[in-house]
């Protein structure tokens, strides 16, 4: 800790320099707090708050160009790294809207708030622990069955079932408002898989970057211990020391795939979905390029209803069968425990002050707003005669709709006619779907706008993880705010913002970080087990990647052959012809292409975002399957390939010259050769960047074959030949060798069999011979599998060819070898379905 800091204080105007003092002032004169809702910014009397006043103060320090600087540049962290969110239904997503001020809360507010949300979080726990054990609470009427039952949440297969670690929650969270009396209130209770903890450590991430020097001298408490509280307490419910831990994802399609990579990324976990898992024998394995490895831990954010399609929703396609019955059986843990969710169900929030004082012995630190179940006939009542003044709400989380469902809190009088009179004929055919709620103003907090103060509605998830000594909080949450002033409830939407959460202490905070001491890590140089679905996008990404370069070199030499220069020779029409045939043969253009213009042909292999083979159909494909393992990609990787994605697209809208095209194959070259810098340079040479490699070198041999057949069969001209060179980026080599000029054989030579020459196809099977060998095997009895059995004899036959025997027939040959050996290389570690299967040891005597 550093003694030079110390403890904000509200700056005095004669502290601050005369153009920090004027904007302070003008931000201060111009905020207007909606009348009747408390607010962040001012107490009770009007007056600023001391740490807010501290925050405005050192921020009026800032030129007001430098603060838009420093803010631009750190969203420019988020663009480039692609912090992004989908709201459901949509197929695009969105980049992360982080607002350039946190909410600010004080030592002493945020003790409360956070003994409320750990009181809670032990009492959902003691309920859960109850709901599936004895279930005394609705054998002794405490609790309504039907309020249990009618939830989707409930699963009854989880009944009985002691959670291995002994516990259903590892992580709670609560979202609060600050009601009328200036006291915070719980609006709901999160369970099921609570999202969110990864997009406050970005907010975190990305506001002490712009304001680095505030961060620090504000006494700003720390997310880590959090998150290292959080992976000790996942650790702690495995039944062996140094567990693996895997989070289970829905997909990249998810809504917060996003944050769940960087979670991943962020603690080491292994991020799966669900068709990476296997369950046999009462435990789950992962599926990995050397076979079956188990899992000990999983943490969920898969919903419970879609885990296990055996013995659930048999439609689900994101679960693993017998996953249920792996969790019975103790040899899993996954937490949450499926049937977690069922106490969020707005059904329990009216019974929950009577359980505290049950269950806890403590009345609720933390109200959550007045709630009436509409299952009871008296409640039921009291709602209908108050429709006027009470907020309608689903009772339970309630999957589909349908007619009369609500997915959020509604007033009566905010709804058209006939929605109205669907949800009223729903609350008379079944009345225990819905409750009232007494209506929820959301307190506000001020947000920038076009450089002027404003009040904007917030809501703050508050988070709680499980450790052996008990639940411990999170020094700050996940601030959602929204730009619409009556907002009563706010999800990530057209109108809402992030907002970092500031958690100010009175004295220097510890700098906390997850790097564990030398004493509680022994030093490990192993390659790891990659899961085989990473694999199979690593694969394919390298092939992509590869097959957009090769596609860019044909288009390059089509926008050369329409250049007025010296160096454009490759016009002649046979040649352009054979271009032509190629991107046609590789699906970039369709076949009425042959023959036409040379600049519509460029154009089309570029930009036709139908055809299969165009460029910016293989930049895309590349960018989704790099986005299905966000976790394992560098941010430099992530913003080259977006970027080359961006130019694309924008290239795309309109018409290019020949000039402009040529310019922007040579930018796409040049990003193809960044991203191929940076797997070179920046991977471990571990299976992943193996996998990567071998994608690329794969590709590669295969292009270099049937470009060889185009190009260089017996009737090959100088154009011809020049062309192949160029393809192959193998025109200065040949030249430096070779004095005489082109010729046939030497330059089947330097493109098949030249072992020196990285784009030769001999370079590429000696290359794909190294990566196979160095793969784990699934039999350790030192025998070849398929893969490198139908690659050792392409192998020898290279080096030993002579280019002077060398046919149109035999390339074609190499070819078909190469395409048996990406299906042998898919079969062998893309392992899915029923040829997962463990590694198996053989021992012997030598």
């Amino acid at each position: 800790m550093s003694a030079e800091l110390t403890a904000p204080k509200p700056p005095a105007k004669a502290d601050l320099e005369p153009s920090a003092a004027r904007r302070l002032s003008g931000w201060l004169r111009g905020y207007r707090p909606l009348q009747g809702i408390p607010d962040e910014l001012v107490d009770s009397s009007g007056r600023p708050r001391d740490q807010w006043l501290s925050f405005l103060g050192e921020l009026a320090e800032y030129r007001e160009d430098d603060f838009k600087t420093r803010f631009d540049l750190a969203t420019r962290h988020i663009r480039d790294t692609g912090v992004s969110y989908r709201i459901y239904g949509e197929e695009t997503e969105r980049s992360w809207p982080l607002g350039s001020l946190p909410l600010i809360l004080d030592k002493r507010e945020w003790a409360q708030i956070a003994e409320g949300v750990e009181q809670r979080a032990r009492l959902m726990e003691a309920l859960l622990q109850d709901i599936y054990g004895e279930a005394r609470l609705v054998a002794d009427g405490a609790l309504p069955a039907a309020a249990l039952t009618g939830s989707i949440d409930y699963i009854r297969a989880m009944s009985g079932v002691r959670p291995p670690g002994g516990r259903f929650l590892q992580v709670y969270a609560a979202d609060l408002g600050r009601g009328p009396d200036g006291r915070w209130w719980v609006l709901d209770d999160r369970t099921q898989a609570p999202s969110g903890a990864g997009y406050a450590l970005e907010n975190r991430l990305v506001l002490s970057r712009a304001y680095p020097n505030l961060y620090n001298a504000m006494n700003v408490q720390r997310l880590a211990p959090f998150f290292d509280s959080f992976r000790k307490g996942l650790a702690a419910a495995a039944d062996r020391p140094d567990p693996r831990i895997c989070l289970l994802t829905p997909g990249p399609y998810s809504e917060t795939y996003f944050e769940q990579a960087h979670l991943a990324r962020y603690l080491g976990f292994l991020l799966v979905e669900g068709d990476d898992l296997v369950a046999r024998n009462g435990k789950v394995y992962v599926r990995t390029i050397a076979g079956l490895k188990r899992a000990d831990v999983i943490v969920r954010r898969v919903d419970a209803d879609f885990i296990d399609p055996l013995e659930l929703n048999s439609g689900s396609h994101l679960g693993t069968p017998g996953l249920l019955d792996a969790i019975r059986a103790g040899g899993v843990a996954v937490l949450n425990m499926p049937g977690s969710g069922v106490v969020e169900s707005k059904a329990l929030l009216g019974f929950l002050p009577k359980l505290s004082r049950r269950i806890l012995g403590e009345e609720l630190k933390m109200p959550n707003v007045a709630t009436w179940w509409c299952g009871q006939p008296r409640e039921r009542e009291m709602v209908e005669k108050n429709l006027d003044e009470l907020a309608l709400a689903s009772a339970f989380n309630v999957a589909g709709g349908g007619d009369g469902a609500l997915t959020r809190p509604r007033m009566i009088a905010d709804m058209d006619p006939q929605e109205r009179a669907a949800v009223l004929a729903r609350l008379a055919d079944r009345p225990g779907d819905f409750v009232g709620q007494e209506v929820v103003q959301l307190s506000t907090m001020p947000v920038l706008r076009d450089g002027r103060l404003g009040p904007a509605p917030f809501v703050l998830r508050v988070y709680a993880t499980w450790t052996p000594q008990g639940f411990q909080i999170m020094p700050g949450g996940f601030c959602r705010t929204s730009d619409r002033l009556d907002a009563r409830a706010i999800s990530m939407g057209d109108d809402a913002r992030t907002a970092d959460v500031w958690v100010i202490d009175d004295r220097p905070v510890e700098k906390v970080t997850l790097l564990a001491s030398k004493e509680e890590v022994k030093v490990r140089r192993i390659m790891g087990n990659l899961p085989s679905r990473a694999a199979d996008n690593l694969f394919w990404l390298g092939r992509y990647l590869e097959r957009a370069e090769a596609t860019l070199r044909l288009v390059r030499s089509l926008c050369t052959s329409l250049m007025n220069s010296e160096s454009a020779i490759h016009g002649a029409g046979e040649t352009l012809a054979g271009l032509q045939k190629l991107l046609i043969d590789w699906g970039a253009l369709d076949e009425e292409a042959l023959g036409g213009r040379a600049l519509d042909a460029a154009r089309d292999a570029m930009h036709d975002q139908k055809a299969y083979g165009s460029v910016i159909y293989l930049v895309r494909g590349a960018r989704r399957t790099a986005a299905s393992m966000r976790e394992r990609l560098s941010a430099d990787f992530w913003a080259q390939l977006t970027a080359l994605e961006a130019e694309l697209t924008q290239g795309a809208q309109n018409p290019l010259s020949e000039a402009e095209a040529l310019q922007q194959v040579e930018s796409a070259l040049q990003i193809l050769a960044a991203l191929a810098g940076l797997a070179q340079e920046n991977m471990n040479r571990v299976a992943g960047w193996r996998f990567l490699d071998m994608g690329r070198r794969l590709e590669r041999g295969i292009n270099t074959c049937r470009l060889a057949r185009t190009f260089a069969p017996e009737t090959a001209d100088t154009d011809d030949l020049d062309l192949l060179l160029d393809l192959a980026d193998s025109q200065i080599t040949y030249r430096a060798r070779y004095l005489v000029g082109l010729a046939l054989i030497p330059v089947r030579d330097m493109i098949m069999l030249d072992p020196f020459n990285t784009r030769s196809l001999a370079f590429q099977a000696a290359t794909l011979k190294g990566h196979l060998q160095s793969l784990p095997a699934l039999q350790d009895d030192g025998m070849p599998e398929e893969p490198l059995r139908l690659l050792l004899p392409l192998v020898t036959e290279l080096e030993t060819a002579d280019a002077a025997q060398l046919t149109v027939e035999k390339m074609q040959t190499f070819e078909r070898v190469l395409l048996r050996l990406s299906g042998a290389v898919a079969d062998r570690f893309f392992q899915q379905g029923a040829n997962a299967a463990p590694t198996l040891k053989l021992a012997g005597l030598a």
